[in-house]
């Protein structure tokens, strides 16, 4: 399993990078894994400005459907369109094609409460 020590990470298992105010949100590899072959992602919240843990989209896998949740506060400026027609990214190449979101960030030190690469792997028994 894939852990990137650039990325930060949310207990809801969204991971984060930063560039400047803007961020590159998706799901990690282990809950690709939980999840299972994934089906469709739904995100319909480009353009809204939503806080940190509010809901901006689902996935859904064979086994189930999941929320996706804000790792910090910002403006969903983009949506990843490569997911429409290929949502099977998210399993092969969740922190690279299969990315998710990305925001400007409107709450910068949200992102101190965020997990690092180790505390994650604690998290998830990695």
């Amino acid at each position: 399993m894939n852990f990137p020590d650039q990325l930060k990470y949310t207990k809801d298992h969204e991971w984060i990078m930063v560039d400047g105010n803007i961020a590159t949100v998706g799901i990690t590899d282990f809950a690709q894994g939980e999840l299972g072959d994934i089906v469709y992602v739904d995100i319909t919240s480009a353009g809204e400005t939503l806080s940190a843990e509010t809901v901006f989209g689902t996935v859904e896998a064979v086994k189930t459907v999941s929320d996706l949740f804000m790792p910090v506060s910002g403006k969903v400026v983009e949506v990843n369109p490569h997911l429409e027609s290929n949502p099977e990214s998210v399993n092969k190449d969740p922190y690279g094609n299969g990315w998710m979101i990305k925001i400007e960030i409107s709450n910068a030190p949200e992102l101190e409460h965020l997990l690092s690469s180790a505390a994650y792997q604690q998290l998830v028994g990695a």
